[in-house]
This record gives structure tokens, sequence and C-alpha cells, in this order.
């Protein structure tokens, strides 16, 4: 299905963003040394500036929708009074941008947009903004506004206001913009990306965030925000560092079906991206697998016997000494009476050689902490 593989935070590719130097946040702390305030503060205040503001740090949990296994979705207000949006939750990318009234796409023409005027809290940056994706893009400029998830505000959050978004991708999409999860050296222009604005202003009780991803269309998708939840996982926690901090990049060492390497021999990079879909890598790995596992291609698709699916082979990513394995019925889609490949072909060279991309199919199984604070990404038993 050309569906299948979801652009969005797959290819945020260096080259086609326009960065400026990142905008660094003082902590309390520093203005209040920089200022002369800081013993003062102290001696009013006798315990320290993390206890003090710890009132405001929470976890807290945002509900997303699963639309049929392809795309996780929440909802979010911008403005004062609040404006309403559906975003796609991207660990894949570092922007927070929505359509705007100044939009002349078509695909601006069915989502919510943005209107400054109608927010009190509005407060324009004026700095250009572009960001490309593997199918998509769009240009315009960012603001400040206050962002508020799950009841949470999140104040002075830059995100962009799009003016153009090329293509049909976007006009079919059940979300009107992207909320970008990875790290702030792939954020485009520079812009700060939430959850580090999030940690910025104490929001969260701890600097790590966390995925649960339901099955087979079903509700109960949850990002949490400050933590990590227990009841969405089994058994122990495996804590993977993060090698690359732009994407959420880790080592892995092969990949392997029925006790046999059969790709990532020599070890590779792999991006846990809850904004793909599929599994993605090398062309040539991927094909290699589509063929042990029987799958035939017929229009730009791999094509499975349903019937087959109980005697096909499962497949292991080995992960920091820790193999990961996924049953058939897992990286098998099956979708009105049709059943296809949970992989995906694609060249996202690295300087080690080609980036694999675990997705959804991959996160379904497998709860996925993110631990900005430490630089790990925790993986378990998703329940």
């Amino acid at each position: 299905m050309k569906w299948a593989l979801l652009f969005l935070g797959l290819v945020a590719l260096s080259e086609c963003m326009i960065r400026l130097p990142l905008m660094k946040t003082k902590s309390l702390r520093a203005t209040l040394q920089e200022k002369g305030l800081l013993e003062e503060f102290l001696k009013k205040y006798p315990y320290d500036l993390a206890s003090k503001y710890s009132m405001y740090a929470q976890t807290f949990n945002e509900p997303m929708a699963n639309i049929m296994d392809i795309e996780y979705v929440a909802v979010i207000t911008l403005g004062t009074p609040p404006q309403s949006f559906k975003v796609l939750l991207d660990t894949g990318s570092s922007n927070l941008w929505v359509p705007s009234i100044y939009c002349s796409s078509q695909a601006c023409s069915n989502h919510q947009k943005f209107n400054p005027s109608l927010s009190s809290t509005y407060r324009a940056l004026n700095t250009a903004l572009q960001v490309a994706y593997g199918t998509g893009s769009m240009t315009g400029f960012l603001a400040y506004d206050t962002l508020t998830i799950s009841g949470v505000a999140d104040p002075n959050q830059m995100f962009g206001l799009s003016e153009t978004e090329p293509g049909t991708f976007l006009y079919y999409s059940p979300f009107d913009g992207i909320l970008g999860l990875a790290y702030p050296s792939i954020s485009a222009s520079g812009a700060t990306p939430v959850f580090d604005n999030m940690m910025n202003q104490g929001l969260v009780t701890e600097d790590v965030f966390a995925f649960y991803l339901s099955r087979d269309g079903a509700s109960g998708s949850v990002v949490t925000f400050g933590g990590y939840e227990t009841a969405y996982y089994t058994g122990q926690v495996n804590w993977i560092p993060v090698t690359v901090q732009g994407y959420w990049q880790i080592a892995m060492e092969n990949v392997m079906i029925n006790g046999q390497v059969v790709a990532c021999s020599q070890g590779c990079g792999a991006i846990v991206d809850s904004g793909t879909s599929l599994i993605a890598g090398p062309p040539s790995e991927i094909s290699n697998i589509q063929q042990l596992i029987g799958a035939q291609l017929y229009n730009n698709d791999y094509y499975i016997t349903c019937g087959n699916i109980p005697n096909m082979p499962d497949v292991t990513f080995t992960l920091n000494g820790i193999q990961y394995t996924l049953p058939a019925s897992a990286y098998v889609r099956q979708m009105n009476g049709y059943c296809t490949s949970g992989f995906q072909g694609m060249n996202l060279p690295s300087a080690n050689g080609g980036l694999w991309i675990l997705g959804d199919v991959f996160i379904r199984e497998y709860y996925a902490i993110f631990d900005r604070g430490n630089n790990l990404v925790g993986l378990a038993s998703a329940v």
C-alpha cells in the first residue's frame, strides 16, 4: 500500500532545512545570578531551585488516535483562547508547525488553520521556516504562543505557521500539523522543540517521554511526558545509548531470521521513529528479507498470502546485546482482505552505512522510552 510508509519524520535531511544557531534558554538560577539576585532569592527560599519549582513539574499522558495502524495523532491547542489542532507526534523530526490562515496550498483548505489575530498571547518572530520530509514539505515562518497539551500549558512555545504545503499528501492526511520530538540539532531554523521547552520551564518531573502504540486500530495509544508508565509494558526495560543526538539514533548489531544474520551484518545505525509506520532499511537488505518471508512485489508493494502468516518466520533485531523479535503477526499488515509486508526499502545514508528506521511496526511490540536527561532509549515488551 502506497500509504503504508508514512514519510513524516523519515528524511528531515539537514541539507533540506534552513538552520540557524540554536536558541539557548538560560536556567532560572543563571538568570538570577546574572542579575545579582541569586543570594537574596536563596535566603528567602532556603531550598534548591529544583525543589522550589517542582510544584509545577508533573507527569502526564496525552491520548493518541490510532489511524489504521499507520498514523498516531494527538490533539493540542495553540493560543489564547485556544485553537485546536490534530498533530502527528513524531520522534523523527524536531519542529512543531500547523497550517495558518496565510497558507495558499490546497493541503490547508481542508485542515484547521491558526489565526494569529485571535490569540492575545501570540508573538510574531518573522523568521523563515522550511522543513522537508521524504515526500513533502512546508514553508512558512516562526512565532511564539502558548501550547497546551493534555491540559498542561507550555508558554512561549516556538512553532511554525505554514504558508505553503506543496503536493497532495498533506491534503489527505488526518492531521493538521506535526509535533517533532527529536533533538534540537535537527530543528529547522533553530526552533526550540516542544520537549526542550517543557524541560527548560520545569514542566516535567523527568526529562523523559514514552510511547505506547495500540494495535489493529484500537484505542488506548498514549504518549507520556515526564516519565513512563509501568502499565504499558511487561518485564524489564533495557536501556540503549543514543549514538547520534539528532534523530533518536542507536546502534544495531544485526537482523536475523531463523537464527541467521540476514542484514546489518557489520552493525549499523537505527532510528526509533514514531512518525514512520513501517520498518525501513537499505533496499538490498530489505529485498533479501522480503524474499525470506515470502513477500511478492506487485505495484510497488510487497504482498503476502494471508493464510501463510502462521508459518512465516520471526524477524529479530539485536540492540545493545538484547534480541527484539517480531512475529509475522506483527510485521504483516492486514487490511481489507489483503496482507502486505511491514518492511520497506529506503536509502538513508550515514557515516557508517545505511540507517534503519524502527517505526510503528516495531514500537507496537516494544514500549519505547526516550530519555533526554541521560540520552538513552528504553525498550520493553508492550502489553
